[in-house]
């Protein structure tokens, strides 16, 4: 690994490079916070699959192209003369220790109110947090203002009930969610069963918002999840489909029942010992 000297260097020989594409390439030169936006979503989506995959050598890439657009944005900034990368460090390092009271206690102020939690684990860390930042002069104002209007619907739906744990909203036993959500998936089933599809949409996002609340109290991301099983569909289908293609059939000549064998198949060959049931498959 390289040394703090060598990191500053490094760090310092980006900033240059992006210095001057900013100024000699013309596809740099034209970017603006409006068009860049696209790109660098596209670039954390990159990262994120990466990451999941734990490939870390596109890891390693994936976090230079999001730290290339970090860099990008504080050019843009400091050409407007609002704010440089100096000013993005120094913000995120005063906003660190300001919600690490823990760790940096408060020099010129008492210790941040006797609400605060006891510091013992990650969990108390994380209340702790949300408070902090309804104390922030800046800072959130309501406990849920902090979320994003445009975060995904799953990302959302966890952080706003770990927001509204924080304030001690939430289940008192983590084992008493699953009647709610047996609760929710009842009330689902009738309203299917009605036809009504208004209120069947309803009843799903209320069956889906229980089962990521479930997902929470469990330690488990149910983003994390949901993507580990695409993952998973895409390469057993894909295994389907080149067996399909192998045997000179297309899959809608195929029947279920060679379908499942293929897709079983499948299965067995990940995880060998493993007792497979026909179709079974969304495991």
């Amino acid at each position: 690994m390289h040394t703090r000297e060598e990191k500053l260097e490094a760090f310092g020989r980006l900033i240059d490079v992006l210095d001057e594409l900013r100024v000699k390439c013309p596809w740099d030169r034209k970017q603006t916070f409006d068009s860049l936006r696209p790109n660098t979503i596209e670039e954390v989506y990159e990262l994120c699959d990466a990451s999941i995959n734990h490939d870390w050598k596109n890891v390693c890439k994936e976090l230079g192209d999001v730290l290339e657009h970090v860099i990008f944005y504080s050019i843009m900034g400091r050409e407007m003369g609002e704010f440089d990368i100096a000013d993005i460090c120094n913000k995120e390092a005063d906003k660190l220790i300001f919600r690490h009271p823990h760790i940096y206690p408060p020099v010129d102020e008492p210790v941040q109110e006797a609400s605060l939690k006891e510091v013992k684990s990650a969990d108390d860390v994380m209340d702790n947090w949300e408070q902090i930042k309804m104390k922030e002069k800046d800072g959130n104002r309501t406990v849920l203002s902090g979320v994003p209007q445009a975060l995904p619907s799953l990302i959302k739906a966890f952080r706003v009930t770990e927001k509204a744990s924080s304030v001690g909203f939430d289940w008192e036993n983590k084992e008493d969610v699953w009647a709610k959500v047996h609760e929710e998936l009842d009330e689902l089933e009738v309203e299917l069963r009605k036809g009504d599809k208004e209120k069947s949409i309803d009843e799903m996002g209320d069956f889906i918002f229980s089962l990521v609340n479930a997902a929470r109290l469990y330690n488990i991301n149910p983003d994390t999840a949901l993507e580990r099983t695409n993952q998973k569909f895409i390469r057993r289908f894909g295994y389907v489909e080149q067996q399909t293609l192998k045997q000179g059939c297309q899959l809608k000549e195929m029947t279920l029942g060679e379908l499942d064998a293929l897709w079983d198949e499948a299965k067995k060959m990940e995880n060998p010992d493993a007792e497979h049931s026909v179709s079974d498959r969304s495991k």
